[in-house]
């Protein structure tokens, strides 16, 4: 799998990119290949990041869905890709592409976790039978650092939190003899939805596959769905990337004060 970037937004690029992909992967085609977010930025003469205004900004680039789209569809005629999707739509953009899709979005992926449900979403996905796969299912703990350390930018408190902390998740686990972690990918995998847990450690990804040996009861199910914060539990809004919000396609309503 791989994705078109922010930066290859644009019909005319996304055979480039995905070429450039394939070479530096080694392969002659990739199982899946996702538009990465739906909004797009101008590149720089590098071509490799985002071209910025004299304020540090990102240079904001027009974003024709439908032109994309149909570009990718042509990466599958090619074969090189075996299916294509996308992924940070929100449902008016799902819904946009999928009624004037030849080839049908194999995956929407997004932020989904306890505290990130995404009720209204998943129904749009269940009626127009796409599955959905929820990247951060552990509610990323580790992204507040990463991003302030990346793009220098600095959340506001609160706006990472830590499930696998949370008194309720610990609570529920001990009870099956299961981690947190193990608790939050089931709660998601019990409901239909793919999980893509991230890490690098050898025994937590091997702990990550074994949620198949027991099943949350119809009342941890509803404690964990209490969890929901709903916009206010979002981590991944972009944010780092100084204007986005700006940008006609950006995908999120703006938190509320909580």
């Amino acid at each position: 799998m791989t994705k078109l970037p922010h930066i290859g937004n644009r019909a005319s690029d996304v055979e480039m990119y995905l070429t450039t992909s394939l070479r530096r992967l080694q392969l002659d085609y990739v199982d899946l290949y996702l538009i990465h977010v739906p909004f797009g930025f101008v590149p720089d003469n590098t071509g490799e990041n985002p071209a910025k205004n004299a304020d540090g900004s990102f240079v904001l680039d027009d974003t024709d869905h439908l032109a994309v789209w149909k570009a990718m569809e042509q990466q599958v005629d090619s074969g090189h890709a075996r299916s294509i999707g996308v992924s940070n739509f929100n449902i008016s953009q799902l819904e946009k592409i999928v009624g004037a899709a030849r080839i049908c979005p194999a995956t929407l992926q997004v932020e989904l976790h306890a505290y990130l449900q995404q009720p209204e979403l998943r129904a749009c996905c269940s009626k127009l039978g796409i599955p959905l796969t929820a990247y951060s299912p552990l509610g990323s703990p580790g992204a507040k650092l990463h991003f302030q350390q990346k793009y220098n930018f600095q959340y506001p408190e609160n706006n990472a939190p830590d499930l696998l902390e949370h008194p309720l998740v610990k609570q529920i686990g001990n009870i099956h003899g299961k981690s947190p972690a193990q608790v939050l990918l089931r709660h998601l995998v019990q409901q239909g939805i793919i999980v893509i847990p991230k890490s690098a450690d050898p025994k937590r990804i091997k702990e990550n596959g074994q949620i198949f040996d027991f099943e949350l009861t119809p009342e941890e199910m509803l404690q964990l769905g209490g969890l929901d914060l709903g916009e206010n539990g979002r981590i991944i809004n972009f944010m780092f990337w100084k204007g986005v919000e700006k940008h006609p396609e950006y995908p999120f309503k703006q938190q509320e004060s909580i």
